[in-house]
């Protein structure tokens, strides 16, 4: 498709607005708290079905009459914080193609610069880190984009767009502290993603998962540390229309509005002509901003909700909620990590041989587990002074260090764990559980050297445990293979294969027989660990 015309444009508004109502729950749980403004999702929602109604009114299927009727529809519903921005996002971007009989992707691209020149502009402290930078970074992917085609366009910009909704916790401190991406950003990626649907020809079905708009770890979403994340300092979420505006409004005077309700609260939107006024603002004082907006013209749809209110609901859930016991394990490799996800492990943060995390990171991760008591392995000897030192930085939980030194080891204890046991008994265990494994990694030389009775050369095959090199061979599986005839004592049934992210499951799996055929009387099991460095980790039981 390299033209869309009114039609198209129509059904992009549409899908968007589906995909949107489906996934507002998600993108609700995704707000800081107690950060105002809670249903994010529930609110972009509302206001892209206030463009659809209006679009389905329009019975013309001109581009221009269609952009006109979408972007007005927009503003006259948006609702919150998000939703009046995003009102702003589909003004700008329909200002551009209701000029345009049919568009193409330059004009489109053009079209979403427009959108987020129209969005900065609307908001008196643009934020980065916000739905803001996602709309930004998408816009300056379109313009830079060379695609002729709508297909490889919006593959282009979702894939930068994702990026940039990643990237929104570096850039806001109070998303990283929770463990979140920004709940506009990710709303907006939704509607473009809905748009992208209408271009392939295809329908937003039912239940269509959120995880499609963007690839990203919703565990962290369960349970942000509301109780750390600050205060809320203006209480009230206001916002209303001011209509039929009286003859000796000028626009200055909406500019004087804005610049008033500034000095009385913060998130402030004033948005409009001299034919509506949208009015959002977070005050302690509602009754001034009405007052004042009483002096351009006559008030309507007005929405005054008590946030503090709200939180204090949102504490009392929060402690409801709170477990005795969670844990924390640190390990490297998509496959390793599911494996301590499938054990109730409440959060897995990246980390092992040559990446590992800060005291600073393990406390963050600590405080995101909603429980009074965390179990954390390290899984790697060179993390377990940085979380030790973690407890330090974490006030309110108790951090217990079970100094794992390999994954294997905080694999079995993880599987130690008994929520129904005391504490002191699930620590006990866990130690015990962790002295009846046997572990080993294989992996290859960085340089030439002469260590632990071997001559190695850069690059050659070795199998080494915790505290030396055991093993040299020829191939991967002959290291293997040697590594475990060191490691194994008759007490050992069973061993356990994770294989890396360098090794391809048909070659994993043919050692996994070689291995099987050296070792007949031991059961050996394969696992997908995806983890850097380590061809294998290897388990003996």
């Amino acid at each position: 498709m390299k033209t869309i015309n009114g039609a198209m444009f129509a059904k992009m508004v549409i899908n968007a607005s589906r995909l949107l109502e489906i996934n507002k729950d998600k993108i609700d749980s995704l707000n800081v708290f107690p950060v105002p403004d809670g249903d994010t999702g529930t609110n972009m929602s509302l206001t892209i079905k206030s463009a659809v109604t209006e679009v389905k009114k329009c019975t013309s299927n001109s581009l221009s009459e269609i952009a006109e009727c979408a972007s007005k529809g927009a503003l006259r519903g948006a609702r919150g914080n998000s939703g009046v921005i995003s009102s702003q996002i589909f003004r700008g971007m329909c200002a551009v193609l209701k000029d345009a009989q049919t568009v193409d992707v330059k004009t489109f691209a053009k079209a979403l610069k427009s959108a987020t020149d129209v969005a900065y502009s609307a908001v008196s402290k643009p934020k980065e880190g916000t739905i803001l930078t996602v709309s930004r970074m998408i816009s300056e992917c379109a313009m830079q984009s060379k695609a002729k085609e709508f297909e490889q366009f919006f593959e282009e910009i979702l894939a930068r767009g994702e990026e940039a909704l990643n990237l929104t916790p570096e850039l806001l401190p109070v998303l990283k502290k929770a463990g979140v991406v920004d709940s506009g950003g990710m709303g907006l990626l939704t509607i473009y993603k809905g748009m992208q649907k209408a271009v392939l020809g295809e329908e937003v079905e039912a239940g269509e998962s959120e995880i499609e708009v963007v690839k990203m770890d919703t565990s962290s979403l369960e349970h942000a540390d509301i109780l750390n994340l600050g205060t809320i300092e203006f209480g009230y979420c206001t916002e209303f229309f001011i209509i039929n505006i009286k003859k000796r409004t000028t626009l200055a005077d909406i500019d004087k509005l804005r610049e008033y309700l500034m000095t009385i609260g913060d998130s402030v939107l004033v948005i409009g002509d001299l034919e509506f006024i949208k009015v959002h603002v977070h005050t302690n004082n509602p009754g001034k901003a009405l007052s004042r907006a009483l002096e351009l013209g006559e008030i309507d749809k007005v929405k005054i909700e008590n946030m503090l209110e709200q939180n204090r609901e949102l504490i009392k859930k929060y402690e409801a909620e709170k477990k005795e016991m969670g844990m924390l394990a640190i390990c490297s490799g998509e496959g390793l990590s599911n494996i301590f996800k499938d054990l109730s492990v409440d959060r897995v943060i990246e980390g092992g041989q040559t990446m590992n995390p800060s005291a600073s990171d393990i406390a963050d991760a600590v405080c995101r587990i909603n429980a009074e008591n965390i179990f954390v392995f390290p899984n790697n000897k060179n993390i377990i002074l940085a979380a030790e030192q973690s407890k330090q930085l974490v006030e309110g939980k108790t951090i217990h260090v079970i100094p794992t030194k390999n994954v294997p080891q905080g694999i079995a204890a993880a599987l130690a764990f008994n929520p129904d046991e005391k504490v002191s008994v699930n620590k006990v265990n866990m130690l015990h559980a962790t002295e009846n494994i046997t572990a080993g990694q294989i992996t290859y030389a960085v340089r030439n050297t002469k260590m632990d009775n071997f001559t190695l050369k850069k690059g050659d095959i070795i199998g080494l445990d915790d505290k030396k090199i055991l093993a040299k061979g020829n191939s991967i599986v002959d290291c293997a293979i040697k590594l475990i005839t060191s490691l194994k004592e008759d007490y050992h049934t069973v061993i356990n294969l994770y294989y890396g992210a360098d090794v391809s499951e048909e070659d994993a799996t043919k050692i996994l027989d070689e291995i099987q055929q050296e070792f007949s009387d031991l059961d050996v099991q394969l696992l997908p660990g995806g983890q850097a460095v380590y061809y294998f980790i290897v388990s003996l039981e």
